[in-house]
């Protein structure tokens, strides 16, 4: 056994399941391994799971012993949902005579809709009054929806959310009779019944597929010596362990794009951006503003569900993707691709013949028109796909993983231009102008949708076919773009680096200081008791008005960052070039306003205009730097003053007492960070200086008074 701990991040993708190993301290990576997604197999993608972890432990010759963070996404769920592939479930509704008529109105579901014709089956059960809370009338009512045919079963109650005990007493009768069962009250406390039951009763289609899966992959992974928790991706962008899981496998759905935007934060400290995973098929298009990734309410067949989840929107466009012709010119672009259709790309064939053009229909549903190239004394056909498009332009950085034979390419270009009698070059553009294009309304709504800064915004490229699309989409848009480094497995990276995390939400109104504390601890409870680091945790507490939610998002790591990942980075030179890309402002009219041990904050001036600079207003820009030269925050209008612990609640009033705007909903305070040792507390979205202070009490207790702290205050 050796001193190098190891942390192992598995990513199923739709046509590979990719596993990386880094090293703990470092996060350089020291092995990878890649085998095709077992969607097929009797055991499904968890086959791909366990044959990438072994064939990743055997080839990169690492000790099983020395791996102490071990998680992977997957697409069951999804799949599950997708394909209709799920269990039917007995739906116990328990009630109160009072709420008996309007319980019945939104608990009796029927069939759920989960995709076009692919539906969840449900059968029901009513108990009224003392029948409700009687042993002998839930055995007999759930034996009764057995018998029918339910394979789990969805216990649900109005108010549960207030007092949870009838809902758990029938809970535990089923789990009591072998029965596989969740209750409303453990998949959501927020009011609405018929969301939560429709929730807990997709929750509890998904325990027996789900629980086989995770107990065959956790008996590997214990088989193979690793004795590190098992996590497993959430569809927020965090992990949880195996046996939260077991309880709510609905929080796995869109697991995998999750970990393609995991990676972008943790791995490639984008603060401000939008980030697309760029496959073979597909890409995965998701928005990050102040390093959080952009949340959305989940959605499963158009239906409404208590779980959040990352805002993915998915193109059917990617380095794949398979052209479609007419006798001119390149008129579309997928959604069909080149490895569906069992076509090679040119960029990575080996060419031995002549090539000859012709059009094909790949699918049954296909239209005939797609693009393929036959080559002389070979059987297997080839395509020019937006792979081979960007390489023929240039498009392509060296030694990247979709760096392809340039000769082989120029060919193929060479044999279509004769085809549609067109120049070579013009035909490739027009390729990726046909893929960019369907990239392009999502980028600019994304960017609408969640009201990100375009000045500040860069565009951020991830999978083996991010070279592809990602400069061309750029180029059209005029954003600046990066194409991460390691593309390939950046969502392997990913799940490995993501951050323990768990979200506690209840509508309360008017919520007073011992509301938002207790939901806060709750949290922080919940992510310590998965196994993050009490140093590491960090919770965001928001309170949206219109719906009286009051949220408590925890996060933190198993783990510490090693020393030596927090102090190397970029040298002065280079952050300034950075502050001067990010602020538009010349080195010397960037200033370094406020500083500790491991945060700077810097600050530019700049004009806004308005009614087309007939009038004009000074703001100014802050960004927030990490001791390695990362931004981790970028504000374009604010203030940042250091300050010690003691005089932080000081400190704050006056900024909220300066800077607060009136409007129609009241008073609205600036938001507030607190900078203090290695961590940025983020104190946005709350309503007023008593919360503010309440919250950083909590947040800075054990800082000694006499430590520095910035405080910086964000302007509505």
């Amino acid at each position: 056994m050796t001193n190098t701990k190891v942390r192992i991040g598995i990513d199923v993708g739709g046509t590979f399941t990719h596993a990386v190993a880094l090293n703990a301290q470092s996060l350089e990576i020291i092995g990878r391994a890649k085998v095709p997604t077992t969607h097929t197999a009797a055991h499904g993608v968890a086959k791909g799971i366990i044959d990438a972890l072994q064939e990743l432990l055997q080839t990169c010759a690492i000790d099983a012993r020395d791996v102490n963070f071990i998680a992977h996404s997957t697409t069951q769920a999804t799949n599950a949902l997708l394909e209709g592939d799920v269990a039917a479930v007995g739906i116990l509704c328990l009630s109160e005579k009072a709420h008996g008529f309007m319980a019945r109105l939104s608990t009796r579901l029927g069939k759920i809709e989960l995709a076009p014709l692919k539906y969840l089956i449900t059968y029901y059960r009513f108990l009224d009054g003392h029948q409700s809370n009687d042993d002998a009338a839930i055995r007999k009512a759930l034996t009764e929806l057995v018998s029918e045919g339910a394979q789990a079963i969805a216990i649900t109650q109005a108010f549960s959310v207030d007092n949870a005990t009838a809902e758990l007493k029938a809970l535990n009768i089923a789990h009591d009779m072998k029965l596989l069962a969740t209750a409303g009250s453990q998949v959501s406390q927020l009011y609405g019944l018929k969301v939560r039951t429709r929730t807990a009763v997709i929750n509890a289609a998904m325990l027996p597929k789900m629980i086989e899966t995770a107990d065959m992959t956790e008996k590997s992974v214990r088989e193979a010596g690793i004795t590190a928790p098992l996590m497993i991706m959430r569809s927020d962008g965090g992990v949880m362990d195996i046996d939260a899981m077991r309880k709510r496998p609905i929080l796995t759905m869109l697991s995998g794009p999750a970990a393609g935007v995991a990676a972008a934060m943790m791995f490639l400290k984008i603060s401000d951006g939008v980030f697309m995973e760029v496959g073979g098929t597909s890409t995965d298009i998701s928005a990050i503003s102040n390093g959080r990734a952009q949340i959305k309410s989940g959605e499963v067949g158009r239906h409404r569900v208590y779980m959040r989840t990352l805002d993915v929107r998915t193109v059917g466009v990617a380095g794949g993707s398979m052209p479609r012709i007419s006798a001119t010119e390149i008129i579309d672009v997928g959604p069909r691709s080149a490895h569906i259709a069992g076509l090679q790309y040119v960029a990575f064939s080996e060419r031995t013949g002549d090539l000859q053009i012709e059009t094909i229909q790949p699918g049954a549903d296909d239209p005939a028109d797609y693009l393929a190239i036959s080559e002389a004394g070979q059987d297997t056909k080839l395509c020019l796909t937006p792979t081979c498009a960007a390489n023929f332009l240039n498009l392509v950085p060296a030694n990247d993983c979709a760096s392809g034979n340039k000769e082989h390419i120029e060919a193929a270009f060479a044999a279509l231009s004769a085809k549609l009698a067109g120049p070579a070059q013009q035909l490739a553009t027009q390729l990726l102008k046909a893929a960019a294009q369907k990239c392009i309304p999502v980028v600019k709504q994304l960017i609408k949708d969640h009201k990100l800064d375009a000045n500040i915004v860069t565009l951020v490229g991830g999978g083996g076919g991010a070279a592809a699309i990602v400069p061309f989409v750029a180029a059209e848009l005029h954003m600046p773009h990066n194409l991460a480094r390691e593309a390939d497995v950046i969502s392997a990276i990913g799940v490995a680096l993501a951050l323990i995390r768990e979200t506690v939400e209840r509508q309360i109104i008017n919520p007073t200081n011992d509301d938002i504390l207790l939901i806060r601890n709750d949290a922080f409870a919940a992510v310590h008791k998965m196994g993050a680091d009490p140093a590491s945790i960090e919770i965001h507490v928001e309170i949206d008005t219109r719906t009286a939610v009051v949220r408590a998002t925890a996060y933190g790591a198993t783990s510490m960052v090693g020393e030596k990942d927090l102090s190397s980075g970029r040298s002065q030179e280079e952050k300034m070039q950075l502050l001067g890309q990010s602020l538009r402002a010349a080195p010397e009219a960037i200033e370094l306003i406020a500083e500790t041990d491991y945060f700077q904050v810097f600050s530019a001036v700049w004009i806004e205009k308005h009614l087309f600079g007939l009038l004009c207003s000074q703001k100014r820009a802050l960004r927030i730097l990490d001791i390695a030269g990362s931004i981790r925050w970028q504000i374009q209008n604010g203030v940042a003053i250091k300050t010690s612990a003691k005089e932080v609640a000081t400190q704050m009033s006056k900024i909220v007492e300066e800077h607060s705007q009136w409007g129609d909903a009241g008073r609205i305070i600036p938001d507030i960070l607190l900078i203090s040792g290695s961590k940025i507390i983020d104190l946005s979205g709350l309503l007023n200086i008593d919360q503010l202070s309440a919250l950083a009490k909590v947040e800075l207790d054990g800082v000694p008074e006499n430590s520095a702290v910035i405080v910086v205050a964000k302007f509505p």
